[in-house]
């Protein structure tokens, strides 16, 4: 029997500066979030949720963005 075809999310990726000086690179963001009158705006928070998720698990406090923009390939 044939499966299914399963919905494919796409994904749009991000570097990131915090103010701290540090970077991290290819973040994803679910591309449907982007867009529209706000562009990539919507990254930010997407974004900041993330890095919330990730200092609860670690115990650190979460970094302070400084700057967003699409990675370049």
């Amino acid at each position: 029997m044939a499966k299914k075809p399963t919905a494919r999310t796409e994904f749009v990726m991000f570097d990131i500066v915090y103010e701290d000086g540090s970077q991290r690179s290819n973040r994803k963001v679910d591309a449907s979030l982007l867009g529209g009158l706000d562009g990539d705006e919507p990254a930010r928070a997407a974004i900041m949720e993330q890095d919330r998720a990730i200092s609860e698990k670690s115990g650190q406090p979460p970094l302070a963005i400084k700057s967003i923009k699409r990675s370049g390939k």
